[in-house]
């Protein structure tokens, strides 16, 4: 028996992949599939069930692929109701993948559908449980989710449902069983996960704080306190994957259209598509297409686009670095943004050679930023980190707007001002900036290095430190 933890850092999600003798399982996949079946190719074992721990909302899960590639069965929970042929397993069904076994074990809470899996070896000792987002490292999956889909579920409905869930059927496994879920830090799904991608159950009924000793009530008072609105894209990534959605081969075909400048400019205006610039932000400041909006590939990319980009059927127009344009159009895949168009051939510096019209955004290192904000004490300044984080510490006449909310938030900024800008080390504010800009705001100055920066140079009154209740 083998398990692998497929952990993609972008979506803070892990997927698995196990084998015995000459077969194995995928649990949770990705949208791009070829990993799984060339892994299962090398290895020489026959993929026999795709296990789906629930319906996701952060990410489009590659069952559909998967399955037309390999001809494995898709499996879900109980409750489950999906638009494809898939084996909705009862609770307690087990299932023989060589020479292990996997029992299907309901749980739900954070969705009616949610189902953990629990394997059992070769002499039938439980080894470890793939919990999806019923039971994480630290935490426990939110309860607020399933409501989106199914208005007659309330978060304290659910989070009741998770509670029972959790003290029936995962405490009392063995402690030495192995937790393996679905996401860790940094994801949406949860609000206070560990870093940490596995561990024993032993050890989480020590540490996690949603498996002490409680009464119901209290849970529900613990698991949904500090929660914030889910991003916007979640519902509609439910329903890809309920539903169905485009092969990621056909995606990727009609995405990788090279365009000179000249074919990328008149795409742009023909089709209203969105011109999104996926470099880093240093080198998105010096110079990029008016209009274009800059979410930088090497940072968490997906969750940036589906919270900010609220069509998820808006046409995309894409400048890249060099050779990484199928890695964009890949992970714009992975949250169901599938309307890419095309590339501009070249990158940016085609743009440039080509003699189009250029802009720039205006950034300053943060002893500019001291010296500037000390000769106008009116200056305005403006923290886009997520409130949790503003709350915990902040410069002291700095006002919050939260990149998450910017759309629904920007028009309180006034475009006749100056407002400096930014986030925690540069990669948010950059985002918020080159949004506002593309809306007519000129008057905006991005700080290098964000807050971590501010902290430790010292030159700044902050508030004082207190201790977030939640990530999100």
């Amino acid at each position: 028996m083998h398990i692998e933890q497929i952990y993609t850092g972008c979506l803070a999600q892990g997927a698995y992949y196990i084998t015995s003798k000459n077969e194995a399982v995928v649990i949770d996949p990705l949208r791009e599939v070829a990993p799984y079946v060339q892994r299962a190719e090398r290895d020489n074992v026959k993929i026999k069930y795709i296990f789906e721990t629930h319906f996701h909302a952060d990410f489009v899960s590659g069952h559909l692929d998967l399955q037309k590639q390999t001809g494995a069965t898709i499996v879900y929970g109980p409750n489950a109701n999906p638009g494809f042929d898939a084996h909705i397993a009862e609770d307690g069904e087990t299932f023989k993948v060589g020479d292990v076994t996997f029992t299907a074990v309901h749980t739900p809470g954070h969705t009616m559908e949610s189902t953990c899996y629990l394997l059992k070896d070769e002499q039938g000792r439980g080894k470890a449980i793939f919990t999806g987002d019923t039971l994480f490292i630290g935490d426990v999956g939110r309860p607020d989710l399933a409501q989106k889909v199914a208005e007659e579920l309330t978060q304290d409905k659910l989070a009741g449902l998770l509670y029972d869930s959790l003290q029936q059927k995962i405490m009392p496994l063995a402690d030495d069983i192995v937790v393996y879920p679905a996401h860790g830090a940094g994801s949406a799904c949860g609000k206070n996960m560990s870093k940490e991608t596995y561990d024993t159950l032993g050890n989480q009924k020590k540490t996690n704080y949603a498996l002490q000793p409680m009464p119901k009530e209290e849970f529900i008072k613990k698991v949904t306190e500090g929660l914030t609105a889910p991003p916007a894209y979640f519902p509609l990534n439910v329903m890809l994957n309920i539903q169905g959605y485009e092969s990621i081969d056909t995606v990727k075909e009609r995405g990788l259209n090279p365009l000179s400048p000249d074919a990328f400019e008149q795409a742009a205006n023909e089709s209203g598509a969105l011109l999104l610039d996926t470099r880093n932000a240093d080198a998105f400041e010096k110079g990029f297409i008016p209009n274009a909006i800059n979410i930088g590939i090497d940072g968490s990319f997906a969750p940036w686009v589906g919270a900010l980009i609220t069509d998820i059927k808006q046409p995309i127009l894409i400048i890249a670095d060099a050779g990484r344009e199928e890695e964009v159009i890949t992970r714009l895949s992975r949250v169901g943004y599938d309307n890419t168009i095309g590339y501009l051939a070249g990158g940016f510096e085609s743009w440039k050679k080509a003699g189009k019209e250029i802009d720039t955004i205006e950034s300053i290192t943060v002893d500019e930023f001291a010296e500037r904000t000390r000769q106008n004490k009116e200056a305005e300044i403006i923290d886009v980190r997520k409130k949790s984080e503003y709350d915990s510490e902040h410069i002291k006449n700095a006002g919050n707007v939260p990149l998450d909310h910017v759309n629904e938030n920007f028009q309180q900024l006034d475009k006749e001002k100056t407002y400096f800008i930014h986030c925690a080390a540069g990669y948010r504010s950059m985002i918020f900036t080159s949004i506002l800009k593309a809306r007519g705001y000129d008057k905006l100055i991005n700080i290098k290095g964000g807050f971590k920066a501010i902290k430790e140079s010292q030159r700044f009154e902050l508030t004082d430190y207190v201790c977030p209740s939640t990530q999100l």
